[in-house]
């Protein structure tokens, strides 16, 4: 085919555009689709300049921390300091045993009130006894040995001594007799020589037998020496120590309260093995103790001093203690014990206060707050004493004392008079208390500035 026929065949191939669109236009996009579009441009791009200027502009803003004022009520006077604790019991009990046993019963449980003497566990306690039976036997055997060495010989057993002295010097008295003769017929050479020899051995045979009963005859009258008493009493001594070592081990099987109190806790069931010389952490394995108790009227609070307000302090200081769980209950107490040395992580001296009004409310590992009193004069103004901030809140602003509120993103100036210490921050005057006061913010924070909470976006 020829080239001028193929290239006019190409030139017919177009597309009709005109059935598009039904003839509106020919084909360009309609007027309200580019409006939309402009829109749409116009909007991404005033977001973007939004986004950028806030980008440029909001690196002048301080970032600030904050903290809430606290108010503090009171109808105390007089407050030097106020500290936060934990309520602990003076003296606590972990009732151990002192033999190894198994728990045949318990009796107590926790939050029970028990007396002094009183029975809470008992262990098995058949080998004890046992062991104490064969000791009480051992006893009564010495003590009756003795008791026959005490008493001597009996009449009876004279006589029988001086009946068997008698007989044998009878027989000494015949072979005494039978020598003689022997003699005479051995002279005249009727006996032989063996018989003078037979005669004279069993002479001298009586002879010695009669010594012997007489020695025996005398120590029967004049009974043991003194020496075999003693020892009898030596071993009457032992036989009751390991008798009374039984009885004791047999008693420990019965665990009593050593002092009236409140059972803190029971940690062994029947069943366990209780021992007195090991314990072990692992299920099933021997418990070191079976119950704990504490004397609930005896409280103290345990605080925390920082050392630069431990010098407020001294010992039989009065204050005033409140629980979080009950603030409006208050209790008297007294300074009962400064640790003679301080923790040096910590930067504190503990000092222990004694509640010398417990009741009921008061339970060990409470929070509590103790405010020290300089006097023991009290008031009766229920108003409001000041507010709590942290001591970082507090600034210099030309020679008065002033904080900064964080509201509505901005840094409030507010003047303030500071009127004492407390434990971890300043009592001032000057707020309500609830609001945010700044903590951490640049030096040259002014009032009225824009500010950024740290953590908030």
């Amino acid at each position: 085919m020829p080239i001028d026929i193929k290239h006019q065949d190409l030139q017919s191939l177009r597309i009709d555009r005109s059935a598009k669109s039904g003839g509106t236009g020919g084909g360009e996009t309609p007027v309200w689709a580019k409006r939309y579009i402009i829109i749409g441009i116009s909007v991404v791009v005033l977001l973007s300049l939004s986004a950028l200027l806030y980008r440029l502009f909001a690196s002048d803003v301080p970032e600030v921390e904050v903290a809430r004022a606290v108010a503090e009520n009171s109808d105390i006077g007089g407050i030097v300091l106020s500290a936060s604790g934990y309520i602990v019991a003076h003296h606590k009990i972990n009732v151990n045993s002192k033999v190894t046993g198994r728990v045949a019963w318990i009796g107590v449980e926790k939050g029970d009130k028990v007396k002094e003497g009183q029975i809470l566990v008992r262990l098995e306690n058949q080998e004890f006894l046992a062991q104490y039976q064969q000791a009480k036997g051992a006893v009564e055997s010495t003590r009756a040995r003795l008791s026959q060495l005490e008493h001597g010989s009996r009449p009876e057993e004279v006589q029988q001594a001086q009946h068997n002295l008698d007989e044998a010097r009878a027989t000494l008295a015949n072979d005494r007799l039978t020598l003689s003769r022997t003699k005479d017929l051995v002279a005249q050479g009727v006996l032989s020589r063996q018989a003078l020899d037979d005669a004279t051995a069993k002479f001298e045979s009586s002879q010695q037998r009669v010594h012997s009963l007489e020695q025996g005859y005398q120590l029967s009258k004049i009974g043991p020496r003194q020496e075999e008493i003693d020892r009898a009493h030596g071993d009457l001594a032992e036989a009751q120590g390991r008798a009374d070592f039984a009885k004791a081990q047999l008693d420990a099987t019965i665990i009593r309260a050593p002092v009236n109190g409140t059972i803190l806790e029971r940690t062994a069931e029947k069943g366990e093995l209780i021992t007195a010389q090991f314990a072990s952490s692992a299920e099933g394995g021997p418990q070191g103790s079976v119950v704990s108790l504490a004397d609930l009227t005896d409280l103290q609070v345990e605080l925390d001093i920082a050392q630069d307000d431990f010098s407020k302090l001294s010992h039989n200081q009065k204050g005033v203690v409140t629980v979080d769980a009950f603030p409006d209950r208050k209790y008297d107490g007294v300074i009962a014990e400064i640790s003679p040395e301080a923790n040096r992580q910590k930067a504190t001296v503990q000092v222990k206060v004694q509640i010398q009004n417990p009741d009921e409310y008061l339970r060990p590992e409470m929070n509590a707050t103790v405010k020290f009193l300089a006097n023991e004069v009290k008031t009766t103004n229920s108003q409001p004493s000041g507010v709590v901030v942290p001591t970082t809140a507090v600034r210099d602003h030309n020679g008065k004392k002033v904080v900064f509120l964080a509201f509505n993103g901005k840094a409030l100036m507010r003047d303030v008079q500071v009127k004492s210490q407390r434990s971890g921050g300043l009592l001032v005057q000057g707020l309500n208390g609830g609001e945010s006061v700044i903590t951490t913010a640049p030096q040259d924070l002014k009032d009225g500035q824009k500010i950024k909470i740290k953590g908030q976006s």
